[in-house]
């Protein structure tokens, strides 16, 4: 591979095995994106609602569901050494199709990279008042992950071996604080200070607070260097960020009658809830930004024919994303990134369903595999994938029961299962692979 590959971090080519990692370094990535500041968050929010056991089973049940998500979407991910925007060509989507799920996760990531952003920005103006305007907060910590992510998977790597011991250590701290001023006995069985929420109701908002990043595994898990070690990577990651993080946040929660962990921080340790804010959204909107990168670059590819440089798009959307931060304009746009995220869980359903039942273009990505390249060419589009797609979309956004998310995610590996099976699954036209 030349530096221009290199550099650019595979966006557009398969990751080569002298670029393949160790799964721990990938783990603890995993376990950043997973145990971030929104993590406290949600184990505070289930910690309001739900005693400690319900809060215990919902974070059980609905970590199972999100690894078993990432694990088969991370070892496609992992075998083809292809990130997801580029693997949806070959795994039912087509050129056409890849491309919208590119953009997809392109608008999707930068969007919710400019809130977390913000949030951030809000929150260090509340710890330091006056230091600056919350606009120029949300730029400087913009533009820091802007340029984090610049260096590509490396630069993350450091990231998170730098900021994820920092966050524990100052998260044990706060907890142990806290909770010291209470009777452990009680807080693992009292009753939920607020109002009840169901088990079943808490999986679906576990399930469906990382689902995003579930679909995009095949970003991080194509640097590893087998199935087995996805796997470990999952499990290790998400069962500990999910558990740890969240169950520490249903404690504080129980602690102080209250859902707002950012106030019960800041109000046990002072300044330490500033590093506690910083070291806890960086390692997610690292991966939001990174991510949205990849999809943007995959979408000018096929929509223009052009192949933009990763760390130049990256630059330029981490700039766009921290000025509509700071302007507050994508605090508006927060229940359209809700509803797009709702395109997500079938694009899963659709690549494991081809992959692994269906089978149409897997022989193609194994031969190619084999020489250290892409298939030659891509089908254009695929009729029956974009429908299956927009009706399993459609139905997770009006299902109100369960957990909409998962269910338009089976819903679409059963329709392209079907279609497969009755030869609906037909390409119109090929495409040169560039």
């Amino acid at each position: 591979m030349s530096r221009i590959t290199h550099g650019d971090d595979f966006a557009l080519t398969r990751v080569d095995s002298a670029s393949q990692k160790h799964w721990f370094g990938i783990a603890v990535q995993r376990f950043g994106q997973v145990s971030a500041l929104s993590q406290f968050l949600l184990g505070a929010t289930l910690g309001y609602s739900m005693t400690f056991g319900e809060a215990a089973l919902a974070f059980l049940f609905g970590s199972i569901v999100l690894e078993t998500v990432i694990v088969f979407v991370g070892i496609i991910g992992q075998r083809e050494g292809l990130n997801t925007a580029l693997l949806a060509r070959w795994t039912g989507f087509g050129e056409i199709g890849a491309s919208l799920v590119g953009l997809a996760i392109g608008i999707s990531l930068i969007g919710w990279f400019g809130v977390q952003s913000a949030i951030s920005a809000e929150s260090l103006d509340s710890l330091m008042p006056g230091v600056m305007p919350v606009w120029a907060w949300s730029l400087v910590f913009g533009l820091a992950v802007t340029a984090v992510v610049a260096f590509g998977f490396k630069g993350m790597q450091w990231l998170a071996n730098v900021t994820v011991p920092l966050f524990l250590i100052l998260v044990g701290w706060s907890v142990v604080s806290e909770l010291s001023r209470h009777d452990l006995g009680e807080l693992l069985t009292d009753p939920a200070p607020g109002p009840s929420m169901s088990v079943w109701a808490g999986t679906g908002i576990v399930a469906g607070g990382l689902i995003v990043g579930a679909i995009i595994s095949a970003d991080m898990t194509r640097f590893n260097r087998s199935s087995i070690d996805v796997v470990k990577q999952t499990v290790v990651g998400v069962t500990l960020g999910e558990f740890v993080i969240g169950l520490a946040g249903v404690l504080l929660a129980h602690a102080a009658a209250s859902g707002n962990i950012v106030a019960i921080i800041t109000s046990s340790v002072g300044l330490v809830g500033l590093f506690i804010v910083i070291t806890g959204t960086l390692k997610i909107n690292d991966w939001n930004l990174y991510s949205s990168t990849l999809g943007l670059v995959n979408f000018i590819s096929t929509a223009f024919g052009r192949n933009l440089n990763r760390g130049t798009a990256t630059i330029v959307l981490g700039v766009v994303g921290s000025v509509l931060a700071a302007a507050g304009i994508l605090g508006q746009f927060t229940e359209f990134l809700i509803v797009l995220s709702v395109a997500f869980p079938p694009i899963a359903g659709i690549m494991v369903a081809e992959y692994f039942v269906v089978k149409h273009w897997r022989p193609e990505l194994e031969e190619s595999r084999a020489a250290g390249t892409l298939p030659a060419t891509a089908p254009r589009i695929v009729p029956a994938t974009i429908a299956i797609w927009l009706f399993s979309a459609v139905t997770g956004y009006f299902i109100t029961w369960g957990i909409p998310a998962v269910f338009s995610l089976v819903i679409s590996m059963v329709l392209y299962i079907v279609a497969g099976k009755l030869g609906w699954v037909r390409p119109l036209g090929a495409a040169t692979t560039r």
